[in-house]
């Protein structure tokens, strides 16, 4: 298990896009190419964009399709973060 304090990487409004893909290709899809359960831990952000947190997962939900989400969870979520990170898993989802 890996725990990814995104606090500190991102600071409390999550919105740079470039960072998100980072965090994606190197932190997120090497753990769960290894099996390991993913946190992403959102303590301290307050807000976050959709493209955000599209950049952050939607690439993952395209690639391992929704069995990923079994792997990740999402920690301290504001209700802000709570429901965009629901939107873009409900996009995702109808995509398929």
């Amino acid at each position: 298990m890996i725990q990814i304090k995104l606090l500190s990487l991102v600071g409390s409004f999550a919105e740079n896009k470039e960072l998100a893909k980072k965090i994606r290709l190197e932190k997120i899809i090497p753990a769960l190419e290894k099996k390991q359960e993913v946190i992403l831990d959102f303590k301290g952000i307050d807000s976050a964009t959709q493209s955000f947190i599209h950049a952050l997962i939607s690439d993952i939900l395209r690639k391992y399709g929704s069995e990923a989400l079994e792997l990740i969870a999402f920690k301290n979520c504001s209700e802000t973060v709570k429901k965009i990170i629901n939107i873009v898993v409900d996009y995702m989802q109808e995509s398929d």
